[in-house]
């Protein structure tokens, strides 16, 4: 079983910084693209960045300049640092990755439980 266990969610100021951390845990044979989402009350689930397994990043144009996603494919572990936070950042945090578990002869997508992040002004 392939599970997502994301961390680092919290209550920060106008400015202030976060860092998320997303750790794939199972029987996994590979992962392919990972990436974090976010959703704000009322609003549809967006994409925030993703990074392939060889370090290429794309980002939203609202996260560029702030935001930095990274891997650790040792640890099979996505990262996504924030800076400069605003109070529009206000969301809950989803990961995702495509991953191959040992059994599967391909890729699914997989997603963490959220973790909320409140920007107060």
């Amino acid at each position: 079983q392939v599970q997502l266990v994301e961390s680092g969610g919290g209550l920060v100021q106008t400015g202030g910084s976060l860092r998320l951390s997303c750790a794939a845990s199972g029987s996994i044979f590979s992962i392919a693209r990972m990436g974090w989402y976010r959703q704000a009350p009322g609003k549809q689930r967006e994409l925030v960045a993703t990074i392939d397994s060889g370090g290429n990043t794309n980002y939203v144009d609202s996260a560029k300049g702030r935001f930095t996603i990274s891997r650790d494919n040792a640890k099979k572990t996505v990262y996504l640092q924030m800076n400069s936070l605003k109070p529009e950042d206000t969301a809950a945090y989803y990961c995702w990755a495509s991953i191959r578990p040992l059994t599967m002869p391909s890729c699914g997508p997989y997603w963490g439980q959220g973790t909320q992040v409140i920007v107060s002004s």
